[in-house]
């Protein structure tokens, strides 16, 4: 056994001891129902413990291999940002079966990485629910966290956004919407763009389309939203 595989053992042995069944009923009616095995551990004991264990891509490796939901979602987070390669980015998102855990692996981990914008914008052309998903939360997470990124960044994200305002799935609708308005939140710009794409995907007349559209207007024009970004700028 390796090193790495000795130490995921003894993490997953830790988890399995923090199992609650109770927050797995929970997990569930917020939509959280992965094919892998779920054990019941809140996101905040999760970084607790990625605190104490620190960046460690063997680990991470280790703990996406075992299946379960939980030792997922520490990977993303303990993973050695400069390790990811576009290759393991590839096998991660495609085994992706819940909506927390694709967030979790896009604003941990991946918008951290040189190839997050192809990587946002080729995988909001397929056809995989959470790998669609993906592609828009990875948008959104690099419209949150990466404050140097030039707004042509995002000004190429909106044609894909108005394009895929049609996909009527809840997980990938939601997240159309999401990264519409963390793009529009980020400035008086982006703000005025997003706002003209949301009216322009409200034209369409599609009940999703309808449902983003709204949704985003009524934040990205809000009093709150408006006076933040006039005190930016």
């Amino acid at each position: 056994m390796t090193a790495g595989a000795a130490r995921a053992a003894d993490v997953i042995r830790r988890l399995e001891a923090k199992g609650d069944g109770a927050n797995v009923a929970g997990m569930a009616r917020f939509g959280i129902r992965p094919q892998t095995r779920v054990l019941g551990i809140s996101m905040v004991a999760l970084r607790r413990l990625a605190r104490e264990l620190g960046r460690d891509h063997a680990l991470a490796g280790e703990l996406w291999r075992s299946g379960i939901h939980e030792a997922r979602l520490l990977a993303t987070i303990v993973d050695e940002p400069t390790s990811v390669t576009e290759a393991q980015a590839e096998r991660w998102v495609r085994t992706l079966d819940s909506w927390d855990i694709c967030d979790q692996l896009c604003g941990n981990l991946l918008w951290r990485r040189p190839f997050a914008v192809a990587k946002a914008v080729e995988w909001s052309e397929r056809d995989a629910e959470f790998v669609k998903r993906a592609g828009f939360a990875l948008m959104a997470s690099l419209a949150v966290h990466d404050k140097a990124a030039p707004d042509g960044t995002f000004e190429r994200f909106l044609p894909v956004i108005r394009r895929e305002a049609t996909d009527d799935r809840n997980f990938v609708k939601k997240a159309v919407n999401w990264a519409l308005r963390q793009i529009g939140k980020r400035n008086l710009t982006l703000n005025e763009r997003a706002i003209g794409v949301a009216l322009r995907i409200q034209a369409q007349g599609t009940g999703p389309a309808r449902w983003i559209a709204a949704d985003a207007l009524r934040e990205l024009r809000s009093d709150a939203v408006q006076e933040r970004l006039r005190r930016r700028s």
